[in-house]
């Protein structure tokens, strides 16, 4: 048997963390699960959309968002038309909680949630390192653009996959480049003051994602995240 799941890496974080999608591949049957996603916590067999698994994760004070919160605002039942993929529904959906440890020392609380979809992946995820989105746009790649979304401050940026694919009865892995990830980090209020949330799109094959998508879901999903402030 042929373990072929997919497991999303954190990336490094200074202000915006970079999305890389870690697609691990076994390479003695055909099939894999695609970009993203943990082990499935729902049957794949169920027509039923996956519902969110509990993190067992209890490192984060009630001051900040929880995993549960965050994956429960993202696996909406109309995520899959937002994707722009009516026809599919989630397929496994969870969280995680932690810490992010930066290179001076400093730990922040980096939660997330993540879903996932026949065609696409869909991460959510909140930062708390006290570094304006203005700023993060220097920390992230050259193409990253200046957005607004509801009033607040954005940065629209890429970052590219990376491909793990083993042979579980060779015990041989190699790497290689995935596709790209599309990423749009949003302050938590229209002031900027250092909190944010991160939502990440990526797909299956190598078909870039499609931005209008992310813009739509951040639009319908941020406003519905404790820690959020219209305006």
């Amino acid at each position: 048997m042929v373990d072929n799941s997919v497991e999303p890496e954190k990336g490094m974080r200074a202000g915006a963390q970079a999305v890389a999608a870690v697609v691990v591949v076994g390479g003695v049957v055909g099939g894999m699960w695609g970009l993203g996603g943990v082990l499935p916590k729902t049957s794949q067999a169920d027509s039923k959309p996956a519902t969110c698994s509990a993190s067992t994760d209890k490192t984060l004070p009630a001051k900040y968002v929880s995993p549960a919160q965050l994956c429960t605002a993202l696996n909406r039942s109309d995520l899959p038309v937002l994707l722009g993929t009516p026809e599919e529904h989630a397929e496994t959906a969870g969280g995680s909680a932690g810490w992010m440890t930066l290179a001076g020392g400093t730990k922040i609380a980096s939660p997330e949630a993540d879903v996932d979809l026949k065609t696409y992946s869909v991460r959510l995820s909140a930062s708390y390192d006290d570094i304006p989105v203005a700023a993060a746009a220097r920390y992230v790649d050259s193409t990253s653009e200046v957005k607004m979304v509801l009033g607040h401050p954005a940065v629209l940026y890429s970052d590219r996959t990376i491909a793990i694919s083993f042979n579980l009865g060779g015990g041989k892995a190699s790497t290689g480049p995935g596709g790209v990830a599309r990423s749009l980090l949003v302050s938590t209020s229209a002031k900027d003051d250092g909190d944010s949330f991160e939502i990440s799109i990526w797909r299956q094959d190598d078909v870039p994602p499609d931005d209008e998508a992310l813009f739509r879901i951040a639009e319908e999903v941020l406003p519905t995240v404790p820690g959020w402030t219209a305006g």
